[in-house]
């Protein structure tokens, strides 16, 4: 039998081929990312082991049990925390909605947000579904979608049930000051932290030191893993505290008359997961480690800054987002004057460059989000064929 976690563990990276089977020049890894070989290899691997050993049997439960075991620890390394504090979700949606789903609200409870339209539906949606059981207070904002943290202690209260952010902006590219706001929040209300935009291309990141007592990002995005995945961080006082929406035999047990929840990771793992997928994501952040998520938050700056400064030279191109790059991701947000987003997406699309179009309220633009393994000539390619229009 073919050992998946030797196949993860025995290689060195070659970022050219490992990700040459994508023929294009994808730039739109903050929707969906291209997976390196490793990570599709450890997949049909992981399928064809359990297959063999006998689905069901005692040995393929402990081969499933060791790659879900190893999920976490690969996550938690990412985040600095312990492996019990991962739950495997199918997406940052998914997670979001577990929080949403389990607060135990009162008569006055509010829950506070950012930005109401500036914000993704995925962190937006699952809140304004709660009016009516909770007050949402939506803190103002500036054009990059940062607020003040005076207005955030303004907004706190002994009501406020939840404080609930994204780390970094799907539109503008901005990372909010997590740690201040950390520091803010200090305790005084639970705190949410929709990391989709942010773990796989800001570097080393420690949850400790933002305070956050839930996260929830996925896996086909900056982490370079297959749709379908997800990972769900809750701290340990904080996941117990949480009632899930949903409950089966694996997140809960029948004492008795009396059901009860287990705690933190299985309490929010009802039903069986996406396995295969999941030996995927390991594999793909296993790829990241060995390449270094400092090396990959210095190389996706590098090519953040080439885009801008090529985007800058075309006239009636306006950028988004924060000038200063120790701001922002590698989320590039513009237009060009006179020319319709969607069009030009899809123009970009015929010629073999994948963007996406996005939106800042009602204004939309078209957005790019190199990676790592993205090439200095793919930003070339796409600056040349923006002049050319």
């Amino acid at each position: 039998m073919v050992s998946v976690a030797g196949i993860i563990m025995n290689f060195t990276p070659d970022v050219e081929s490992d990700f040459g089977h994508c023929k294009k020049a994808h730039l739109n890894n903050a929707a969906i990312s291209v997976m390196p070989s490793q990570s599709m290899d450890a997949m049909r691997d992981f399928v064809a082991n359990y297959c063999a050993l006998g689905p069901d049997s005692a040995e393929s439960d402990a081969f499933l049990h060791a790659m879900v075991r190893r999920v976490r620890e690969a996550a938690a390394k990412i985040l600095s925390c312990r492996p019990e504090e991962i739950s495997l979700s199918q997406s940052t949606t998914d997670g979001i909605n577990l929080v949403a789903g389990g607060l135990r609200l009162g008569d006055t409870s509010n829950i506070i947000i950012r930005g109401m339209g500036h914000e993704h539906h995925s962190n937006l949606y699952p809140w304004l579904q709660l009016r009516g059981k909770a007050e949402i207070k939506s803190l103002p904002i500036d054009c990059d979608g940062f607020f003040k943290l005076d207005d955030l202690e303004g907004f706190l209260d002994g009501d406020t049930s939840l404080v609930a952010l994204s780390h970094a902006l799907y539109n503008t590219g901005a990372i909010l000051p997590l740690k201040e706001i950390g520091h803010t929040i200090a305790k005084r209300a639970p705190f949410f932290v929709d990391a989709a935009q942010s773990v796989g291309c800001v570097g080393e990141m420690d949850v400790s030191k933002f305070g956050c007592d839930f996260m929830a990002f996925n896996g086909s995005k900056w982490l370079c893993g297959p749709l379908g995945t997800g990972l769900f961080y809750s701290g340990r006082d904080a996941g117990r505290n949480l009632v899930p929406g949903e409950v089966g035999g694996e997140s809960a047990e029948l004492h008795g008359q009396d059901l009860s929840f287990k705690d933190p990771p299985e309490r929010f793992e009802t039903g069986f997961r996406n396995y295969a997928g999941m030996a995927g994501l390991e594999a793909s952040m296993a790829y990241l480690a060995r390449i270094g998520l400092s090396n990959i938050r210095k190389k996706n700056k590098e090519l953040a800054g080439l885009l801008r400064d090529g985007l800058a030279r075309i006239p009636g191109a306006v950028l988004y987002g924060p000038e200063d790059p120790e701001l922002r991701t590698s989320i590039v947000s513009f237009n060009i004057g006179g020319h319709d987003p969607d069009r030009l997406v899809a123009m970009l699309a015929r010629r073999g460059i994948i963007v996406a179009v996005r939106e800042i309220g009602e204004l939309k633009m078209v957005r790019a989000s190199p990676h790592f393994f993205n090439t200095e000539s793919q930003i070339m390619q796409l600056v040349g064929a923006l002049k050319g229009l």
